[in-house]
């Protein structure tokens, strides 16, 4: 069976997600430039279009961040056909099966190694951005991960189409940081890591 791709829109107006019939990888990578590719054709491809910033690939999907001043309107039907037939000329393959990536639901704050134990509390913060807060994420086309818990603040990692999106504060605030006080503590604050 081949590939079909269809392209759906996110919350972001810079990101598209084109969507697959069949998974493309068993690990999300976000990739800015062609050294952080890994030899994944499709990403090093599409990262020669002169408008596309960037691609965060997750299972069955591609999210592509373009440049802003070009409208999607113009360039998403290229994308669309482009990403089909480069996939279907290619052997189905799982595209990350060969790469280590750092594992999404780790901390990743430098002054801890990233072997790091969790503690409870982050703990049931991630189990609760596993639950709730992930899937909803990724159907628009990006991820959410904790970056670090200490002190009531609850510091997250956004990738994909969450990642700049302008609705991306509304969300931390009104959906991740009531849900968080809600069932954690009603002193959380939550922020988005900004590396």
């Amino acid at each position: 069976m081949n590939y079909s791709i269809y392209a759906e829109s996110t919350p972001n107006p810079e990101v598209m997600k084109f969507v697959s019939n069949r998974m493309l990888a068993d690990k999300s990578i976000e990739i800015k430039n062609v050294g952080e590719a890994h030899g994944i054709s499709i990403a090093i491809e599409l990262l020669k279009f002169p408008f596309v910033e960037s691609i965060y690939m997750s299972s069955n999907f591609i999210s592509i961040t373009k440049i802003k001043n070009l409208e999607w309107e113009s360039i998403a039907m290229q994308l669309r056909i482009f990403i089909t037939e480069h996939l279907n000329s290619n052997e189905i393959t799982n595209h990350t099966k060969d790469i280590k990536v750092a594992k999404e639901n780790t901390i990743n704050d430098k002054q801890y190694a990233n072997s790091r134990v969790l503690t409870q509390k982050e703990k049931e913060v991630e189990a609760i951005l596993n639950e709730y807060i992930a899937p909803a994420v990724e159907s628009d086309g990006g991820a959410i991960t904790l970056n670090y818990y200490k002190e009531n603040i609850v510091c997250v990692d956004l990738k994909g189409a969450c990642s700049g999106c302008p609705s991306s504060t509304s969300t931390l605030k009104g959906g991740i940081e009531t849900l968080l006080r809600q069932k954690i503590s009603p002193e959380i604050e939550v922020i988005a890591n900004e590396e």
